[in-house]
């Protein structure tokens, strides 16, 4: 009886954390319950055509873009021999470090009429002029900061064929363009499925890029609607529409990944090519590198040292302790509750427990911006109903919902380090320290810790820096004063002042770096490891 009750406890947990994702979306939908006629009649009017148009056109240019940059380069990466393969192969993955809207920021300020790159090219073509903020440059921008989630998993896919699958096809009267579009695209997938959904998520829930540009999509149409027309019930109905174009970009992803297998026959063998090709190869993925992280970065660093210290003052150093702050408390929450999932779902599986899981880890899909409007709706609920009790207690604007926030939009990003490194610690080990006399607690200590500390670090350090980057949650709910980089980086922004933004902006870009370098070195661990 003690065994159920056990187990009745342990779901009812893991159900709460479930539910914790389900209430902002219940609440979201349930705001169309009020009328807002005058509201939409003027989003008619104005500028809802214009909203689902510009998140349709981002939605499939960042496709196209991420798709053309990130397979491409896995396929050369995986398969081919080109000079500085070895250090590409990993850089590429540093645009990862780099948050979008400190990319756009830098690029309007290169693009503008003013800025360096029209100012050279009208040496040659005086009557040159063009937008700095086209909706194009919207595409590129996010295209060159998402390419590395395609890119990472599509050469995990790629270099799991082996160089035999293009070896078959070859003999069986395949050209090297047939046997990669009708054998090594189709086996690959899963993997450029799964990273094209991650980017698409990415996409939808910018904030930053698209208001830096001055392209309204529906995230900038949600802060409008809460702080420009005081209308917390609209945003409620503009974020429960953008939902859809999360559940659609879902469910492509989920359609190209099914009837769809890894298959691994071996080997990461690459190919020689002929030294025009390698060298294009080379000249091809350095161009992605350098606009997607060298410009910016130095463009951050000539700023940052054209100023001087100037931005090094008392202030600036309160914004990074509160962006750490937020960050570490953040993560080690998310970390605790996503090591109670995969604790309970390790070792009291039901289809209740799985189907839980998969909704308390579901809030990556959900923007920062949709998770704020449903968290502040609820909690303002909350909070009246306490006040009816004579409980004046203030929920609202508080880091409690900012934390919730948080914890809810980066589960899925801590529990799958996490779950992966429970699963190293193998049953019969822990069966052997019990033999031997070992306690709940010296097991805990002596197997689980040592086993589990590198997926432990890894998902700490993933959630701490998506939560210091993280612009739209942290702009609609952080307290009154509580400033983070990336809010100080929009206010910046949005008055123009680039220059001051750079050195809260290549903070960001040095932190987010960290996670990318962990996860750099220990893919090559693994690579390097015996049984490879």
């Amino acid at each position: 009886m003690r065994t159920r009750g056990a187990l009745s406890a342990s779901g009812a947990s893991v159900l709460l954390l479930a539910l914790l994702v389900l209430v902002p979306i219940v609440v979201l939908l349930a705001a169309w319950q009020q009328e807002q006629w005058a509201t939409w009649q003027h989003l008619l009017d104005t500028v809802l055509w214009r909203l689902v148009g510009n998140t349709l056109f981002l939605m499939v240019g960042v496709t196209a873009g991420v798709l053309l940059l990130g397979v491409s380069l896995a396929w050369c990466v995986a398969t081919l021999e080109f000079p500085g393969r070895r250090w590409l192969q990993w850089a590429l993955l540093l645009p990862m470090a780099m948050p979008a809207y400190v990319l756009a920021f830098v690029m309007v300020d290169l693009l503008d009429y003013a800025g360096p790159v029209q100012t050279f090219l009208r040496q040659w073509l005086p009557a040159l002029d063009f937008s700095a903020r086209h909706p194009l440059w919207v595409v590129i921008t996010l295209s060159l900061v998402l390419y590395p989630y395609v890119y990472m998993l599509a050469r995990l896919a790629f270099e799991a064929q082996g160089r035999a699958v293009l070896e078959q096809a070859r003999i069986l009267g395949d050209t090297a363009s047939s046997a990669f579009f009708r054998v090594a695209l189709p086996m690959a997938r899963p993997g450029i499925a799964a990273g094209l959904a991650l980017a698409l998520m990415e996409t939808l829930a910018d904030f930053g890029a698209v208001s830096i540009f001055n392209f309204d999509t529906f995230t900038t149409a949600i802060y409008k609607s809460w702080y420009g027309l005081f209308n917390l019930q609209a945003a409620a109905q503009l974020a429960s529409l953008l939902l859809l174009f999360v559940v659609v970009a879902l469910w492509l992803e989920r359609r190209g990944r099914s009837r769809a297998r890894y298959s691994e026959i071996g080997g990461r063998q690459t190919l020689r090519s002929r030294p025009r090709l390698a060298w294009g190869v080379t000249l091809f993925a350095f161009a992605v590198l350098f606009l997607a992280f060298l410009l910016p970065v130095s463009r951050l660093l000539y700023w940052v040292i054209d100023n001087g210290l100037m931005q090094v003052d008392a202030r600036f150093l309160n914004l990074i302790w509160r962006t750490f702050l937020l960050g570490t408390m953040a993560a080690v929450l998310v970390l605790t509750l996503a090591g109670w999932l995969a604790w309970v779902k390790r070792h009291q599986p039901s289809p209740s427990v799985s189907v839980a899981v998969r909704l308390a880890t579901l809030g990556y899909a959900l923007p920062g911006s949709v998770l704020a409007v449903g968290i502040m709706i609820s909690f303002s609920a909350v909070e009246g109903w306490l006040a009816d009790l004579g409980l004046g207690i203030v929920l609202v604007s508080t880091l409690a919902a900012l934390l919730l926030a948080y914890v809810v939009r980066f589960m899925a990003v801590g529990f799958g380090p996490v779950e992966n490194a429970l699963q190293q610690v193998r049953p019969s080990l822990v069966e052997a320290a019990r033999t031997l006399g070992a306690s709940s607690a010296e097991v805990g200590r002596r197997v689980y810790v040592p086993m589990m500390l590198p997926g432990l670090l890894t998902a700490l350090l993933l959630v701490g820096i998506d939560v210091m980057k993280e612009m739209p949650a942290t702009l609609l709910l952080r307290p009154f004063g509580w400033d983070t980089l990336a809010v100080r980086i929009y206010e910046l922004t949005a008055e123009g002042e680039w220059q001051r933004a750079a050195a809260p902006a290549l903070t960001l870009v040095l932190l987010g770096l960290i996670p990318v370098m962990v996860l750099t070195r220990r893919r090559a661990e693994r690579l390097n490891s015996p049984r490879n």
